[in-house]
């Protein structure tokens, strides 16, 4: 019978664990009989029991013993209370082990029993030391997991209290995608900017998981609130172990209970609920809060807007991420338009979509200032669209890259001192708001901003021709020539596969994660399926994730997601790869030079019929196993020989991209020279 509380894994953790692909724990469920049997979970989606899988694994060689951070994860996913619970029980140990080092290390060294009985009061001290006797951090409970926060301890170890709760509150929303709607950090850090420097109190009303607040940095106090008192926990622990700050947290609705009702801070950072109809409309009424109009039923985010203007000290700041009806439902124009009048509303900045959740459409982040009494209101508004700023890559990096987030900052910052700032077409305006007070009070920045001369203008649509040019005419002159038939006469080479070449020391054989610094850029399989410069941004790594995984000159990158085949050759240039950080769903190949061309080798990768060979097939996705793919085994001066084709073929194919996306340049411009009169028909 298996016994209660067994840790179970499914077959993507068994992979983490092996460090294999989900298709080799497939293949092994298939050919050995003696593969653990599920134990849980659905039939398309089973669990196994941890222990007899790690006894499995270890039996046949393929597991040494399991790293710490996976056992303490599966301590938490087997946690009898769920694994909220278990993250919040494990968030206060680390508070005590950062906080009270000394007094955790006399728990330590106690047995197991005294150690349970003794870590109540030291917590619950430790807790009310940092959020205050009022905090939502529920009590310890008597079945304390004991294992489980000697485990987390030990862990914290070496990276720290606070970079171990990143990692398993990571990997928990990781694992539950759906159940959570995050502020991305590339967000929250641009929400932070906005508020400006000097913080000391901020509120966030709406807190979530705590990204905004986390993102303010020398903040002395941080009111935190959320709906959700799991959230509300997890939240007031990872304030609390980010920094130095004294965390005030609650669990109620903000707008029917607000916990803080006597604050005046200096900045409101918020990502509220969007479109919700039962914000409390019919039982707040006649709240104070609502100084510049009863918001409608269907205008929540108005009411939310309120809320941090109500609760700002004169002069302070509130920066809340809206959804782009907010800007312009008519519902909506009356308040629009008092916070207009008075001068509440000083910015709208308009993101690309998928620069937070949801994805689909490009949010806003609106500032405000409190307004001090008889100061006069601003002339004109501010508003800004950051599609403007990077039209290339991916839309969820270009909220996020630091060059765009410092084009947003610098303008607010003009703006914010003298009142004005210059015109940038499609990108920037200051729009006097008397300009803005018709029937519609539309607020939406695309609205507002002269449209860019054509193409740049008359003289950058010249440009863009005459490169056009170049490149056709160099792609032209890299177009291979007529393809040759192989001879008949000698027998083909035998075959070997990169998993060989890698237990060989051929190559090395890594799996990229997207973690480093915040200044390196990442490749991701986006870029290199597209031909793109690198163009994400690096996520703070967990415990044990080891060094950052960083491209060099002669490196192969093979995207693992996807049913294209793809493999890119890093060189000196750094829209290459060169010195970035490889991304999560690449693989990186590093091959010794003596053995291996790395033009032969990438090209190899890309056969269509080794990518099929090599490939597994999920419900919604593609995934690719590097270790299976093929290539001839072949003397040096034979893989040069294909290496210098593959090359040619890869400058032939760069030239094809980048002509496409000058013609598209073109052709754009010139529509939008006509349809705007800046170019003539003739």
């Amino acid at each position: 019978m298996l016994e209660e509380n067994v840790p179970e894994v499914t077959a993507a953790e068994i992979a983490r664990l092996a460090g294999v692909g989900r298709a080799a724990v497939s293949n092994w469920r298939r050919r050995h009989p003696d593969f653990p049997k599920p134990v849980g979970g659905t039939e398309t989606s089973p669990s196994f029991a941890l222990p007899a899988v790690e006894d499995w694994l270890r039996a046949q060689g393929k597991l040494a013993e399991v790293p710490l951070r996976e056992r303490v994860w599966q301590q938490i996913t087997a946690h009898p209370g769920g694994a909220v619970a278990a993250l919040v029980e494990a968030g206060a140990a680390l508070l005590v082990v950062r906080d009270r080092p000394a007094q955790w290390l006399e728990l330590a060294a106690l047995p197991d029993e005294r150690f349970a009985e003794r870590l109540p009061a030291v917590r619950a001290e430790a807790l009310t030391a940092r959020l205050g006797a009022g905090h939502p951090v529920p009590a310890l409970p008597a079945a304390t997991a004991v294992p489980l926060l000697r485990a987390v301890a030990e862990l914290a170890a070496g990276p720290g209290a606070r970079q171990t709760f990143e990692f398993l509150l990571g990997r928990h929303l990781e694992a539950n995608p759906r159940q959570y709607t995050l502020t991305p950090d590339g967000c929250a850090e641009l929400m932070a900017g906005l508020a400006g420097p000097g913080i000391r109190t901020a509120l966030d009303p709406a807190c979530g998981t705590g990204s905004p607040l986390r993102a303010l940095t020398g903040a002395a106090v941080l009111h935190a609130q959320d709906a959700s008192p799991e959230l509300a926990a997890l939240a007031a622990l990872r304030l609390a172990l980010h920094g130095s700050a004294q965390v005030r947290a609650a669990a109620a609705d903000s707008l029917r209970a607000d916990a803080f009702p006597d604050a005046a801070v200096d900045a409101v950072l918020c990502h509220p609920p969007f479109n919700e109809r039962n914000w409390g409309h019919e039982e707040l009424a006649y709240d104070p809060r609502w100084e510049y109009g009863f918001p409608a039923r269907t205008e929540s985010e108005l009411a939310w807007i309120q809320h941090a203007l109500a609760r700002l000290r004169e002069g302070g700041t509130a920066v809340l991420l809206m959804p782009p009806a907010a800007a312009a439902r008519r519902s909506g124009r009356r308040i629009r338009a008092d916070l207009l009048r008075r001068g509440a509303l000083r910015a709208v900045v308009s993101l690309p979509a998928g620069a937070a959740p949801p994805y689909g459409i490009p949010l806003q982040l609106w500032v405000l200032r409190k307004p001090a009494p008889g100061a006069p209101a601003p002339a004109g508004l501010l508003l800004v669209d950051t599609a403007g700023l990077d039209p290339d890559g991916p839309a969820r990096a270009r909220a996020a890259r630091p060059g765009v987030r410092d084009a947003v900052l610098a303008t607010w910052t003009a703006y914010d001192r003298t009142g004005t700032v210059p015109e940038t077409p499609g990108v920037s305006r200051v729009v006097p708001v008397v300009e803005l007070l018709d029937d519609d009070v539309d607020l939406t920045p695309a609205r507002h901003l002269p449209p860019p001369a054509a193409g740049g203008g008359l003289a950058e649509l010249a440009a863009v021709r005459e490169r056009l040019d170049g490149t056709l005419a160099r792609a032209a002159r890299l177009t291979p020539p007529t393809a040759s038939p192989a001879g008949r006469s000698a027998a083909p080479p035998s075959q070997t596969t990169v998993g060989e070449l890698a237990r060989a020391g051929a190559l090395l054989l890594r799996a990229g994660t997207g973690t480093g610094p915040g200044e390196l850029p990442v490749l991701t399989e986006y870029d290199v399926y597209a031909g793109n410069a690198p163009s994400g941004t690096a996520a703070t790594p967990g415990p044990d994730t080891g060094e950052t995984l960083v491209a060099e000159p002669g490196d192969v990158v093979v995207p693992v997601v996807g049913a294209l085949s793809a493999a890119r050759v890093v060189t000196e240039d750094p829209a290459s790869g060169a010195g970035a950080v490889i991304g999560r769903n690449l693989q990186l190949l590093r091959p010794d030079p003596a053995a291996l061309d790395p033009w032969f080798l990438a090209g190899f990768l890309r056969g269509t019929a080794n990518t099929r060979r090599a490939s597994s097939h999920a419900s919604t996705a593609t995934r690719l196993d590097v270790r299976r793919l093929q290539l001839p085994r072949l003397p040096p001066a034979e893989q040069r020989r294909y290496g210098a084709r593959f090359r040619a073929l890869a400058e032939f194919e760069d030239a094809l991209r980048l002509a496409g996306r000058l013609g598209e340049q073109l052709v754009q411009g010139l529509y939008d020279g006509l349809s705007d009169g800046s170019v003539t028909p003739d």
